[in-house]
């Protein structure tokens, strides 16, 4: 095979891999030449403002598409930056290859400027680490990408110096997606004896029905056996939230609980344990873990297991399933009470603005009468869980977050990436003021990328969620507020358009004005954060 520079054959094993963009903040080293090559494979190059943010949109991406997510970014200051994202691809099982600049051999026996130890920083969330100065090119990336796919998905880590970028290297036979195992036989006949012997079981449904084909064969699992389904908040969509037998949200607290308390089996289909709240597992009953990997169980360890490729192995157990005891109706009041005891509207006549709950229920009403039918990214705070409550999702990844890493700053690029990936289905954001403000240079990404994104700032001023965690505690004055910001000043400053509300009114004309646009566009609302905390206590106990 002819020779290549080696990021020639970095970008060869990308778009082998299926990727259609790259994302990143180049710096004057490596990261160009990735770029030019990728170009000459039909690559695109997104610019965004900050490194963590082009890891978001890389591997939202990723789980999106079931390709690999890749970013790029200069050495030292860049790696150091891209670090968040690293941590939320590796807790939110997303395959992401971040490329970084890397340092020559010849360098590090004296360079002291902008050095650090890469590889050794990531270590704690990269599932593989390689660098072109020590690896044949073509190795290296397939080692990256496999790495990255292979179940659990995660993060890996590529250096390339600007001199291994530009080298000749060899080129690799073509890139092959490893196959994913199959759920053994002895497994599989332990999960049906165990599901045989079940007459109340509950199924919980989590991230890695991502995958399509996967969530239509845990449908068909939960149809069969007619149980109450509860979903994760990035298994939102697997069981649609307008399905009969959708009974709520598993957080591992207190507001799923009642279902939960009347089950005789659980059973895991693709949920993960990192998208669980650290509290003890409070249920005796027998555990069925079906994914498509082992993880270490914290909470508890199941009874029965089977891992592997998910969609034959949840129809092979759907066979012959005669149905649960739980009735219709049963399932129904357990999802009506659910709702019931999250309800928290907020935004009575002496509120500082509207509550969340009616800014989420008003946006979907508006994305209806519009036709529109957005993905939704939710960020961190505590807004999100009015969002992840009461935002209806049909499809797997209709709502996006941060919920393994639960990072703040994450729905923005998001649903930049969202957007991308979709231009017909556009996106939504719905993201706290302090979570904005850590991402608010990416407004401009999204502006010059022309995207169609909502971007719905929930502005109470101050960091809600930590200031309910305060409890008695005596703080200076303004650690946890600070002066209102007006976002859609900002938004028109950075060629985004911007609007501002403080009543359910203007909130909704705002939005048909935003989503008649072919762009994107952010909406201040002023919100009331008293409705809060009891909500949260309701969710979690």
């Amino acid at each position: 095979m002819a020779e290549q520079s080696g990021a020639e054959v970095l970008a060869r094993a990308f778009a082998e891999a299926g990727v259609a963009r790259i994302f990143g903040v180049p710096g004057g080293g490596s990261s160009l030449d990735l770029i030019a090559a990728a170009k000459r494979e039909g690559i695109g190059f997104v610019l965004a403002r900050h490194e963590f943010a082009a890891g978001v949109m890389a591997s939202v991406t990723a789980e999106l598409s079931g390709t690999p997510g890749i970013a790029l970014c200069t050495r030292g200051p860049g790696v150091g930056n891209a670090a968040n994202a690293m941590a939320n691809a590796a807790l939110e099982r997303s395959p992401l290859v971040l490329v970084a600049d890397g340092f020559a051999p010849a360098e590090r026996g004296f360079a002291t400027h902008q050095y650090f130890d890469h590889a050794a920083m990531m270590a704690p969330v990269a599932k593989e680490t390689v660098a072109l100065d020590t690896m044949p090119a073509g190795m290296a990336a397939h080692r990256a990408i496999a790495a990255a796919l292979a179940a659990p998905c995660g993060a890996t880590l590529i250096e390339m110096s600007a001199e291994a970028a530009r080298a000749p290297a060899a080129a690799m036979p073509r890139f092959a997606r490893p196959m994913p195992s199959v759920a053994d036989t002895a497994a599989l006949t332990a999960a049906r004896s165990l599901l045989g012997r079940a007459k109340r079981p509950v199924a919980i449904l989590g991230l890695e029905l991502l995958d399509p084909d996967a969530a239509l064969a845990a449908r068909a699992l939960v149809a069969a056996l007619g149980c109450p389904a509860l979903v994760t908040y990035k298994g939102k969509g697997a069981v649609p939230d307008a399905d009969p037998l959708f009974a709520g949200i598993f957080t591992g607290g207190a507001a799923e609980a009642p279902v939960l308390d009347q089950a005789d089996a659980i059973l895991l289909l693709g949920a993960d344990p990192v998208e669980f709240i650290p509290k003890p597992w409070r249920w005796g009953v027998p555990l069925l873990d079906c994914g498509t990997a082992p993880r270490p169980l914290h909470y508890r360890q199941p009874d029965a297991a089977c891992y592997g490729a998910l969609a034959p192995m949840l129809r092979a157990l759907a066979e012959g399933l005669a149905p649960s005891a739980w009735t219709p109706a049963e399932i129904a009041r357990f999802r009506e009470t659910w709702k019931r005891v999250l309800a928290n509207p907020g935004g009575g006549h002496n509120a500082r603005g509207l509550g969340p709950q009616r800014v989420v229920e008003i946006t979907q009403a508006a994305c209806r009468r519009a036709g529109a039918d957005p993905r939704l990214a939710v960020d961190a705070g505590a807004h999100m869980f009015p969002a992840t409550t009461y935002w209806e999702a049909s499809r797997p990844g209709d709502l996006l977050i941060s919920n393994g890493l639960a990072t703040m700053g994450f729905a923005l690029p998001a649903g930049i990436a969202a957007a991308l990936h979709d231009p017909a289905r556009g996106a939504m954001a719905f993201i706290g003021d302090g979570g904005l403000l850590m991402q608010l240079g990416e407004v401009a990404t999204a502006a010059t990328l022309g995207v169609k994104l909502v971007t719905v700032v929930l502005n109470d001023a101050g960091l809600s969620l930590i200031d309910i965690k305060k409890g008695a505690r005596d703080l200076p004055e303004r650690t946890l507020d600070w002066p209102r910001v007006d976002f859609a000043a900002a938004a028109r400053a950075m060629g985004a358009a911007g609007f501002t509300a403080d009543s359910e009114a203007g909130f909704a004309a705002a939005l048909a004005e935003a989503l008649a646009l072919p762009g994107p566009s952010v909406i201040d609302v002023a919100v009331d954060p008293s409705g809060y905390p009891a909500q949260i206590k309701a969710l979690r106990g």
